[in-house]
């Protein structure tokens, strides 16, 4: 027969075992919402619109030949921008929008554009494949 306090002790061993994975799952799920309610694993609503649109190549065409040829080329082969030929398969449209809306790599401006133009501009990088 088995002892009573032999139990009760592994009862309490075994509660005590749990406190810390039950701290960690308590404190992944804390700063899961503060991540969340400060719009981290919320999409962008320019993005999300941006993406929702079928943009124009020949409009995007345009643009890129009025905005961004002095860097990167007429043909979009670079110059003291890096080529774009191919883009899309390197960068997803996501990157692509963060990239011209905030000119994350030096000389790169930012652009600031309409989501229509925006998605113009990855249609026609789009059609660079």
């Amino acid at each position: 027969m088995e002892d009573p306090s032999s139990s009760a002790v592994n009862q309490e061993e075994n509660s005590i075992s749990l406190v810390p994975t039950a701290l960690v799952v308590i404190g992944i799920a804390l700063i899961a919402f503060v991540l969340w309610s400060l719009g981290i694993f919320q999409e962008d609503p320019y993005i999300k619109e941006t993406l929702g649109l079928q943009g124009s190549p020949e409009k995007g065409e345009r643009l890129f030949r009025v905005n961004c040829v002095g860097c990167h080329g007429i043909s979009a082969k670079g110059l003291l921008g890096p080529d774009l030929q191919e883009v899309s398969e390197s960068l997803s449209q996501k990157k692509i929008i963060n990239q011209v809306m905030q000119g994350r790599t030096p000389p790169m401006p930012s652009f600031q554009m309409e989501p229509e133009k925006m998605a113009d501009l990855l249609a026609y990088l789009d059609s660079l494949n």
